[in-house]
C-alpha cells in the first residue's frame, strides 16, 4: 500500500484544504480538533473520504482491498476516527470514521486515473492498494515488486482519499456505490 498527502508531511501540522493561509503544502491532511463534530451528520463535515474499488474483482478480494486502503487512510488522517462507544455493560467499541466513508465502484483504468488526479489535487490524502499487494503473503516481496515496477505500470485494486468535499466530490463524480 502506498499513502501519500499532496505534497511533503514533513511538518505534521494539518491542512484545512481550503487554499487559505493555513493550506500549505507541507502540512498533513486531517480534521482539528474543532472541527470534529460528531453531533453533526456527515455531510457537514468539511472533508470527505472516499474508497473507489475495482469493481470486477470478488467479494473477498474487494472487502480485502478497501480494508487495507482504509487501515492506511485512519491511521495517517488526524481526527478521522470518532471516540469508542460504550454500550450498556461497560465495554468498548473502537471508534469508527465520524465523518463516514463511502465505497465506490471503479475500473481498473478510473481507479489509476483517480490515483494521479487526487495525489495531485492540495490538501488530498490518498492510499491505495496496488494489485501487487495480492499477489504475495510476504510484505518484502511486495515492496520489491513495486520498486521494480514503472509508476505508469502499476494497477490498483483501491483508492481511498480524504478531502475537501468539493474536491473529493469532482474527483469521483462518475464513479457510483459499490453494488
Amino acid at each position: 500500500m502506498t499513502a501519500i498527502t499532496s505534497g511533503s508531511i514533513a511538518s505534521g501540522s494539518l491542512s484545512r484544504g481550503d487554499g487559505g493561509a493555513d493550506d500549505r503544502a507541507d502540512e498533513t491532511t486531517g480534521f482539528l480538533p474543532e472541527e470534529i463534530r460528531t453531533g453533526e451528520p456527515t455531510r457537514s463535515a468539511r472533508l470527505k473520504w472516499v474508497i473507489a474499488v475495482d469493481s470486477s474483482l470478488p467479494a473477498g478480494r474487494a472487502v480485502n482491498a478497501a480494508v487495507c486502503a482504509a487501515t492506511a487512510t485512519g491511521s495517517a488522517v488526524t481526527g478521522l476516527l470518532g471516540p469508542d462507544a460504550v454500550d450498556a455493560r461497560g465495554a468498548a467499541h473502537p471508534g469508527l470514521p465520524w465523518a463516514g466513508c463511502t465505497i465506490l465502484g471503479a475500473s481498473t483504468a478510473q481507479l489509476s486515473e483517480l490515483r494521479e488526479k487526487a495525489a495531485a489535487s492540495p490538501g488530498v490524502h490518498v492510499a491505495d492498494m496496488p494489485s501487487d499487494a495480492q499477489l504475495t503473503r510476504v510484505y518484502d516481496e511486495y515492496l520489491a515488486r513495486i520498486a521494480a515496477k514503472p509508476a505508469a505500470e502499476i494497477g490498483y485494486y483501491a483508492v481511498s482519499v480524504v478531502g475537501p468535499r468539493n474536491r473529493v466530490d469532482k474527483l469521483v463524480r462518475k464513479l457510483s456505490l459499490l453494488p
